[in-house]
């Protein structure tokens, strides 16, 4: 099974069409938090496979992007916090790394993906693979001020266990593989 990793939307429909696209084959998703407007939703329902949401704290209009996903019968939103089998790994998604440090020291799980520092990184916590995909969005925060970074996203392949990491192309040209991710 291959799960594509999504986080930090932030409304950026045109840097999201283009990781669509790319993720066409990916047999599920996990979405980190932070679409921020009920209409992201539109977007993510091209998936073709189950979409799992958690929300982020600047999803505002809760009621809005639950009644759109309630629509959708594989859009499966999950509050705050997500736990499943998936392919026979253990997965858990939250938005936030401080939450999300700790369940993946517990040991519960193989895999464990966060968002909303809006930074890329992959590493491993004993047995469990901690994972946030980046800023779909394509920028973060660093002392009050905004920095452009590449929108990345990662697809994550239950049976080899691997991360591929994925950049938005600058234009919005397609994704670009970035370097992968082995051994962590």
């Amino acid at each position: 099974m291959r799960i594509a990793i999504l986080s930090d939307i932030h409304d950026n429909l045109w840097n999201l069409e283009v990781a669509m696209d790319a993720i066409e084959g990916c047999d599920a998703m996990i979405c980190c938090g932070d679409l921020c407007s009920p209409f992201v939703v539109d977007e993510l329902a091209r998936f073709r496979g189950d979409i799992h949401l958690v929300f982020g704290n600047n999803d505002a209009d809760l009621f809005r992007i639950t009644a759109k996903a309630a629509k959708l019968p594989a859009f499966h939103i999950h509050g705050e916090f997500f736990e499943a089998q998936l392919a026979g790994k253990r997965v858990a998604a939250n938005h936030f790394d401080l939450i999300a440090r700790p369940v993946a020291k517990s040991g519960n799980f193989e895999l464990v993906c966060f968002g909303h520092n809006h930074e890329f990184e992959i590493s491993r916590d004993g047995g469990c693979l901690l994972i946030n995909p980046g800023p779909i969005m394509g920028a973060r925060f660093s002392g009050g001020k905004r920095v452009d970074v590449t929108p990345t996203f990662v697809v994550y392949d239950t049976v080899t266990a691997e991360p591929e990491v994925f950049g938005v192309n600058p234009g919005r040209t397609g994704v670009v593989r970035m370097e992968r991710v082995l051994g962590v």
